[in-house]
């Protein structure tokens, strides 16, 4: 698997996402980041749900930890990742949102919509979800993590017979508590 401590991530993209992916991909590459970009090119760009599932393919392939998607909102090329399985994606508008996806949702896609999110707004973004990893900067606050993996675990596993045979209920669930909020602490 090429992961993100090695400085290695996926990228895809409509036509609508285009630009905005080639502005992040350059930002990244220009700091020592291997891009591979299954949409290289405006010629033969796909529809946004069929480039989602190629990049969802290559996380539920185990070939890469990490992807970042482009369409004009985020939004439809986030759906068809997420119909991949083993695919946990965020659409993201803030570089806050990204940090929070990766460090408290523990996802692996983050799509950006290329209407709304200029190009330095996309690199800080990029940055914020591939720089970062589950737990980080909650190390002090008890139970964090503990929460936000069963919250993981449960959409990982989730088996939506199953839980509509236990009258709408996840099957096995499981609570954790949470310390207080430590003082300071932004988002």
């Amino acid at each position: 698997m090429k992961l993100t401590k090695d400085r290695h991530v996926v990228v895809g993209a409509d036509f609508a996402g285009f630009p905005l992916k080639e502005a992040v991909k350059r930002h990244l590459e220009a700091r020592d980041w291997t891009v591979t970009d299954l949409t290289p090119t405006l010629d033969d760009i796909p529809m946004y749900h069929r480039a989602g599932f190629m990049l969802g393919a290559k996380l539920a392939e185990g070939e890469f930890e990490k992807a970042l998607a482009f369409c004009g909102t985020g939004m439809g090329i986030h759906v068809a990742a997420s119909k991949v399985p083993h695919v946990h994606a965020a659409v993201c508008e803030s570089a806050p949102s990204a940090l929070r996806a990766a460090t408290a949702n523990n996802c692996n896609l983050m799509a950006m919509g290329a209407f709304y999110i200029g190009p330095r707004l996309g690199m800080a973004m990029a940055d914020a979800f591939l720089e970062n990893n589950f737990g980080d900067g909650y190390e002090n606050w008890e139970g964090f993590a503990d929460y936000h993996m069963v919250g993981y675990e449960e959409c990982e596993n989730f088996d939506y017979q199953a839980y509509k045979d236990n009258g709408f209920q996840v099957v096995g669930e499981r609570n954790v508590e949470m310390g207080p909020e430590p003082r300071g602490l932004a988002y």
